[in-house]
């Protein structure tokens, strides 16, 4: 159901409930009295002079009040709202001078209608303001909970914008990555071909999804190592140290953790010196902890900070998370440089 529709009916149960409760008064009134039947005549007397107030809340409630009071148009909405009650009560005047006899006019002269025109329209006016009020915080209510919905959906949007981006940055590192495996081995190559379509898969699919299974992220991070080991074979230590067993339904963003492992790959390896790519993921209690250190050479110097990927992961852990829901920390020394990220896990 529509957040408008919802409220539109809540608004209007509020309405019928008020005024059901006002036409049983006289009903109620007998059996408080202690009367034995209702008195149907007294009953329709009172009923008839609510008539000229339920049609001026009708006429006010689906006609003036949408018209002017919820469009911002104060000046009309006064106007047509006093003309509204004053031809109402004036009527109703004219009605009862003209037609009722003296007998029953004085019959009814403690009815609400027949008191001096002025206090029924102030009465009147009255009853249209609150109800113009009751108007006005359903329509704060309504605008509330839309910009809460436009909200969520531009952070929806931003997320995905971000994720877009981190593709085209991954495969064109891990496709230059198979382009050297070629003149290395062809054989090897394939496998790392079929490795890259399982990647691409996932990335297409589960990339789509707000959340993703712990498991499967960490299948994908084991399936690009297991690439960038056939790369760099024997000249870099990569050790990649994780939980061989996950709860179910424990999640996370995709393709977050991907970006760091990515730049410690970008930064920290070096064909003139020894390097090293140390990779820990621990999981307890509800929170995701991975630590990721690498080499670190200060003759090839280049900010780790900084680049699409680590700018965007950024901003992603502040839509996810809030900027104080996790822990983002970076170290560098001289020949090392260490990347500490804590996340709460989510739930499928």
């Amino acid at each position: 159901m529509k957040i408008g529709n919802k409220h539109a009916i809540g608004e209007n149960l509020l309405y019928l409930l008020v005024w059901t409760a006002i036409i049983l008064v006289p009903v109620l009134n007998s059996q408080m009295l202690s009367e034995m039947h209702v008195n149907l005549e007294e009953a329709w007397i009172v009923w008839r002079q609510l008539i000229p107030y339920l049609t001026i809340f009708l006429v006010h409630n689906y006609l003036i009040a949408p018209r002017y009071l919820l469009r911002r148009k104060p000046i009309p909405y006064l106007l047509t709202n006093l003309v509204l009650v004053v031809t109402a009560f004036t009527i109703v005047h004219l009605y009862q001078q003209a037609v009722m006899n003296e007998a029953s006019y004085v019959a009814q002269r403690d009815a609400i209608t027949n008191h001096e025109i002025y206090w029924n329209v102030l009465f009147a006016l009255f009853m249209n303001g609150t109800n113009g009020g009751i108007k006005l915080l359903y329509q704060s209510l309504r605008d509330e909970q839309q910009m809460e919905v436009l909200k969520q959906e531009h952070l929806r949007a931003e997320m995905n914008a971000l994720t877009y981006q981190i593709n085209p940055h991954f495969f064109m590192n891990t496709l230059n990555n198979i382009h050297a495996l070629i003149d290395i081995d062809s054989e090897v190559a394939k496998t790392a071909v079929i490795d890259l379509s399982k990647m691409m898969r996932y990335v297409l699919y589960d990339s789509e999804k707000a959340i993703v299974s712990l498991a499967s992220d960490m299948q994908f991070l084991r399936n690009y190592i297991d690439l960038m080991r056939i790369r760099y074979s024997n000249e870099v230590e990569i050790t990649l140290d994780h939980p061989n067993e996950l709860p179910e339904g424990v999640s996370i963003p995709p393709l977050l953790l991907i970006v760091f492992v990515e730049n410690a790959f970008k930064h920290g390896v070096s064909y003139r010196h020894k390097s090293y790519i140390h990779i820990s993921v621990f999981y307890a209690d509800g929170s995701l902890t991975t630590l990721i250190s690498n080499s670190f050479h200060d003759n090839e110097e280049r900010p780790i900070s900084t680049g699409i990927g680590m700018e965007n992961v950024r901003k992603r852990l502040d839509l996810t998370y809030g900027v104080e829901g996790y822990t983002l920390e970076t170290h560098q020394e001289r020949n090392n440089y260490t990347v500490k990220l804590v996340i709460p896990t989510l739930h499928a």
